[in-house]
């Protein structure tokens, strides 16, 4: 292989650059600009949800776009902070004094280490054990309990809300007489106006209205940057006297570009009793436990699933999620917390017209403008505004439309789905994911050991070894007769699929099988028998056996002449080619 063609592989922005042209770089320019104006409210909002200081959301939202640029595959992709992978965050931040950005960032370092090495081991098909029902009951409790986390300032609650959503539930109910009214209007009112403009993109504008379908767009894409400019604006005529301000405001914003510096492998938090108490290396793996695996494994199966969407069939994954690692390992290095695609953001470069993944470069480009020069007027936003913006995001991620269609065709698939949301809402996403993953385990262990399939029932004989002849026949109808003694009278499929070798006593020794099954009513079916099989077959016995190729065309025939009851198989090996006079033990294979 050239070397150009392994640069190209290993860095696919050389390959964007050498053929990038004035046209991509408008289109990529607009369309990182419009990006940055989605993500720098949301950067704020997510680093508030992430218990961080609103700046580390905003740290967070710049180096991905960089290194994706050069890295990625995708142009629509955009990388940077989301609602999920903060939410996972905050669990680790509120031990007080530096802990919560220490805990970020070396959270941040380690989901990229893990995500750099699922990529060199080709580790994607990991995700693929995460079924439908549990990435729904998942996003879907993540919403609902990202949606509770806010509740406080969109009431404008200055009590602790509590860590989990229990917590939250109670804490503000209970606190529900201290409801600061300016606060909770202008939450509903941005909610409203959120949702208003996000439908706005459904209206269709004739052609002889143009003017108005391009101001229609900017207010869809750049409604979180319009909501909260306005707030920020009402906030600040509002506010000039700070003891008599209406809004609870985030408060200053640190200024500047956030400097290069080696990820901290120790912090200190504050005790129980109020000291110092200091946390080394161990101290702080042992913190981050289950979300050094949990939130790695989400990342990519979000970046990947946004490639795929937005992308081509020839997207890599493993491109995508070396991308992905090199964004949270270089992020890390610039205070960033835990970064991955973020399908809204991703659909706005989309929707922008963005043409090649350097569009991220100019929406880093922006961010970083705005890191410093922009910050000292971000205090003046409203922290009900910025919850709105959260609540208005996440509302769509209960995903209700999942169910109707699973309760319709496989009810046994819902309560994966209904243990993984209940138990994220109970005990907290990193036990809810679990568990719902060994749910979907123990049905598919209980259907290998009970497979059932259209209700019906039969038995399938299945020779492991590839010669069926004289020595052996007589020992298999031995397994078969003691198999209908197990399991009554039920069909019998015998599947040549394995049978390379099959001789004229062993085609005699199927058609006296065949009449001694038919004495006692039981079917003999064959499957998966050559064409040089069914000539022996036919020659020596002289009889016209049920044959069929496949087990789609074996469950049609059965429906038709078969009770309905679950069916079960049975897998009887041929050891070594040899018989035996033994038919006592029967060797159960099961599988679907």
């Amino acid at each position: 292989m050239k070397l150009k063609d392994v640069a190209y592989r290993t860095v696919p922005g050389i390959e964007w650059l050498n053929r990038y042209t004035l046209k991509d770089w408008v289109a990529d320019v607009i369309a990182g600009v419009t990006v940055a104006l989605t993500v720098l409210p949301q950067g704020l909002a997510y680093a508030t949800l992430a218990g961080l200081e609103p700046q580390y959301g905003l740290y967070s939202a710049f180096m991905g776009g960089i290194v994706y640029a050069f890295f990625g595959s995708c142009p629509q992709v955009t990388i940077g902070p989301t609602a999920l992978l903060a939410l996972i965050t905050s669990h680790h931040t509120g031990f007080g004094l530096t802990s919560g950005p220490d805990y970020a960032i070396l959270l941040c370092l380690i989901s990229g280490i893990v995500e750099f090495l699922m990529a060199i081991l080709r580790l994607g098909a990991l995700v693929d054990l995460i079924s439908l029902p549990v990435t729904v009951g998942f996003t879907s409790a993540t919403a609902v309990i990202i949606g509770t986390s806010q509740l406080k300032g969109l009431f404008g609650l200055r009590s602790d809300s509590g860590s989990g959503f229990l917590d939250t539930i109670i804490s503000v109910f209970s606190n529900l007489d201290k409801i600061r009214m300016a606060d909770f209007s202008l939450g509903l009112v941005t909610i409203f106006v959120l949702l208003f403009l996000r439908k706005l993109k459904d209206f269709k504008f004739s052609n002889k209205r143009k003017f108005l379908k391009s101001i229609s767009w900017i207010l869809v894409t750049g409604r979180n940057a319009l909501v909260v400019l306005i707030s920020s604006i009402i906030a600040y005529y509002s506010c000039k006297n700070t003891a008599s301000c209406p809004f609870i405001l985030t408060g200053n914003v640190k200024s500047g570009l956030p400097s290069f510096q080696v990820p901290k492998f120790e912090t200190n938090i504050v005790s129980a009793n109020g000291t110092a108490v200091h946390q080394n290396y161990r101290d702080m793996i042992r913190e981050l436990r289950t979300s050094m695996i949990i939130l790695p494994i989400i990342a990519v199966l979000g970046n990947v699933a946004i490639s795929k969407a937005f992308g081509t069939s020839g997207v890599s994954a493993t491109r995508e999620m070396l991308a992905l690692s090199l964004s949270n390992v270089c992020g890390s290095f610039f205070c960033s917390m835990p970064v991955t695609g973020s399908f809204s953001r991703s659909a706005v470069n989309h929707a922008s017209g963005v043409r090649t993944p350097f569009g991220g470069l100019y929406t880093s480009a922006f961010v970083l403008l705005a890191v410093a020069v922009l910050t000292p007027y971000f205090q003046f936003i409203p922290k009900a505004a910025l919850s709105a913006v959260i609540v208005s995001a996440v509302i769509f991620m209960i995903e209700f439309e999942v169910v109707k269609p699973l309760w319709r065709c496989s009810r046994r698939e819902l309560l994966p789905g209904a243990v993984t949301f209940v138990m994220s809402l109970v005990l907290g996403v990193e036990v809810g994911i679990p568990l719902g993953v060994a749910t979907d385990v123990a049905f598919l262990i209980y259907r290998a050991a009970r497979p059932t399939t259209n209700g019906i029932t039969y038995i399938v004989i299945r020779p492991k070894q590839s010669s069926l002849c004289f020595p052996s026949i007589d020992w298999v109808r031995c397994r078969i007769s003691n198999a209908l003694s197990g399991y009554g009278s039920v069909p019998v499929v015998l599947d040549f699929s394995t049978v390379n070798d099959f001789d004229f006593t062993a085609a005699r020794g199927i058609g006296i099988l065949h009449k001694e099954l038919l004495n006692v009513n039981v079917d003999l079916i064959l499957m998966k028998v050559s064409n040089k099989m069914t000539v022996i077959l036919r020659e020596a016995t002289n009889i016209e056996f049920h044959l069929i190729d496949d087990l789609d065309e074996l469950e049609s025939t059965l429906d038709q002449t078969s009770e309905c009851e679950p069916y079960l198989r049975v897998t009887v090996p041929l050891i070594n080619g040899q018989t035996s006079t033994d038919c006592k033990e029967i060797e159960h294979g099961k599988s679907n």
